[in-house]
């Protein structure tokens, strides 16, 4: 999986959230990892499969998300599924928590990636909850427009 992301390097990326939700902002944030978590990531395992950020103690963190044990540390490794804390600017905090208790909106992350300075960086998104329609229509506006562009090909 080492494709580019928004600005380095991905490491892992949830796709069921765009299938999921729609995504109404981006935001880019930090985490604190510890130093196997980093070297685990470098290796390109991680899965952001039914994570999500919420708050804690006034803070905002990352629950879930599996970062899997770096093989080559003994004794010194981490817990997988911790709780790791995002960096925000207090503003930028303030204005999503209040996002989530008002409109009742979800925090998503959508990638895990390094930037071009070498530090992970974590891309949360503002979702709401999709219905069993919306995806059906998506996935139909989605088929319709291949479909288009498959006959614009060949009509030419």
């Amino acid at each position: 999986m080492a494709t580019r992301g928004p600005n380095g390097r991905l490491v892992a990326q949830n796709r069921r959230a765009r299938h999921d939700y729609f995504i109404d902002e981006n935001l880019e944030t930090g985490v604190i990892l510890t130093g196997t978590e980093v070297k685990s990531l470098r290796d390109g395992r991680a899965s952001l499969q039914d994570s999500y950020a919420g708050e804690q103690a006034g803070e905002l963190f990352l629950f879930n998300a599996y970062i899997p044990e770096y093989r080559a540390a003994n004794r010194f490794n981490h817990e997988t599924r911790r709780p790791r804390k995002l960096l925000v600017h207090r503003r930028e905090l303030n204005k999503l928590l209040g996002a989530v208790r008002r409109e009742g909106v979800t925090l998503v992350p959508l990638s895990i990636y390094f930037n071009s300075r070498g530090i992970a960086k974590v891309d949360l998104g503002l979702a709401r909850g999709k219905r069993k329609y919306d995806k059906r229509e998506t996935e139909k506006t989605r088929d319709w427009n291949r479909e288009k562009a498959r006959l614009m090909r060949d009509k030419g």
